[in-house]
């Protein structure tokens, strides 16, 4: 399970369909939506998101560069990889 900032959650299950075939169910609850991908899907969508991720990284990355070649430091930003793995 995922939450996400609205308060929703998103549940990702592996399903079973009447034909005997695994399914990847992805579950947006508050909005009762549901995504059933096959596996090939699943993975497609799991590296086009993995893809954006680094894009954004890669990004952000860049910004913070920037700003430590200006001499400018974001307010309230820790440097280092535990704070990065663990900031929300």
């Amino acid at each position: 399970m995922i939450e996400l900032e609205s308060g929703n959650t998103l549940d990702i299950n592996l399903k079973e369909d009447a034909q005997g075939r695994d399914r990847v169910e992805l579950t947006l609850q508050g909005l009762d939506n549901t995504l059933n991908l096959s596996p090939h899907q699943a993975r497609v969508l799991a590296t086009e998101l993995i893809m954006a991720v680094n894009r954004a990284e890669v990004r952000n990355n860049l910004k913070h560069n920037q700003n430590m070649v200006r001499g400018v430091q974001v307010p309230g930003q820790k440097h280092g990889l535990f704070n990065q793995a663990f900031a929300k």
